[in-house]
């Protein structure tokens, strides 16, 4: 892009140029792009963190809650009785009653690696089952919503 000087006609005035400028454009890019350059290796996560215990406040139990149990010794459950992960979506259905909008309460013991945890998580997704609900000991900071009966420690 050239400039192009016109020759000065007998008023002395220069014609106006329809050329845009852009120069001030590109330098407001540059610096955005200098910006997110160092802002972008801050914002990944590499810090190992024990995370705490919940304190949200604990949600009504439905009438019949269906629970999947993931014990230490990596087997499951379905309610109380023990099931391969092979029969998994075959017992959830039988259970639900083939109700795939039926919230589904997961339990796993804490020695449980998370990518089991993660595991069963995706094999109940793909079983058709899409409301999934994480069960966990209340800490002693909770409060119970007001009507609901105070349980000892949550399944």
């Amino acid at each position: 892009m050239g400039v192009q000087l016109q020759q000065a006609s007998s008023d002395d005035e220069m014609a106006p140029v329809s050329d845009i400028n852009v120069t001030p454009f590109i330098d407001v890019i540059l610096v955005l792009l200098i910006i997110f350059m160092v802002a972008a290796p801050l914002s990944t996560v590499d810090i190992a963190v024990d995370l705490p215990a919940s304190t949200a406040t604990p949600q009504p139990r439905p009438d019949k809650p269906v629970f999947i149990t993931l014990k230490a010794d990596r087997t499951l459950a379905v309610g109380e009785t023990p099931i391969s992960r092979a029969t998994l979506p075959a017992s959830l259905a039988s259970v639900t009653s083939s109700d795939r909008n039926k919230r589904l309460f997961v339990r796993a013991d804490k020695t449980v690696p998370y990518g089991d945890v993660m595991t069963l998580m995706n094999d109940i997704r793909a079983a058709g089952y899409l409301k999934i609900a994480l069960v966990g000991l209340e800490s002693p900071g909770a409060q119970a919503p007001a009507g609901t009966p105070s349980a000892g420690g949550a399944q």
